[in-house]
């Protein structure tokens, strides 16, 4: 997490320093982008930048937890505060399509997360603990979903939590592969959620 240094600092010189960082974060690797640049860009010194954050892997982290909770934000409250109301496959298709509307309203970030999907260590280091949250939060759904009579009961919903939270990640992956976000998008991921629906099969 930032220092009290950055957290103090004015609000707009925070905002410089963080567009800064996601203008490199979405030109180079994490691996390649460099402070010096950041703080050239930010207009600080270098030395004022470790004044404010540990490393670049500090920023890093607090940039993505940032961007987490603004992702969180664009699914529909009223769907998931009052999901009693709404049938499974509903809320299922309203969580991705959140992530679709994010990623097109902020198409500035979506180069971070294309970095992110191809450095599948560096994915685990930042978003270990998210990833354990999506498991857990579509393991109860699920759960919801089978006590109701929406599902096969004969679903195991902590295994099928995983092979969604699985998919959701190759999905991405495969979604935002030519790195722009369109109406075909969203097309993918209705055939995903048919398939998870309807199986494979012939019926």
């Amino acid at each position: 997490m930032p220092k009290d240094t950055f957290l103090n600092l004015p609000k707009e010189k925070q905002e410089r320093i963080i567009d800064a960082a996601i203008d490199e974060f979405a030109t180079h690797s994490f691996h390649q982008a460099r402070v010096t640049a950041i703080a050239e860009q930010a207009e600080i010194a270098v030395g004022s930048f470790y004044q404010y954050f540990e490393d670049k892997m500090d920023l890093f982290k607090y940039l993505m937890e940032a961007v987490v909770q603004k992702k969180i934000s664009y699914i529909n409250r009223d769907t998931m505060e009052n999901k009693g109301k709404y049938p499974f496959f509903q809320l299922l298709r309203e969580a991705f399509s959140s992530g679709i509307r994010f990623a097109k309203e902020n198409p500035r970030l979506l180069p971070i997360g294309l970095m992110l999907m191809k450095d599948k260590a560096l994915y685990r280091e930042i978003f270990g603990e998210h990833v354990d949250k999506g498991i857990d939060f579509f393991r109860q759904m699920l759960e919801e979903a089978k006590a109701q009579g929406e599902i096969d009961p004969a679903i195991d919903p902590r295994l099928a939590a995983h092979m969604i939270a699985g998919m959701t990640f190759s999905l991405s992956d495969f979604v935002y592969a030519d790195g722009k976000v369109d109406q075909d998008d969203m097309a993918i991921i209705d055939q995903m959620l048919y398939i998870v629906e309807n199986g494979l099969k012939k019926k």
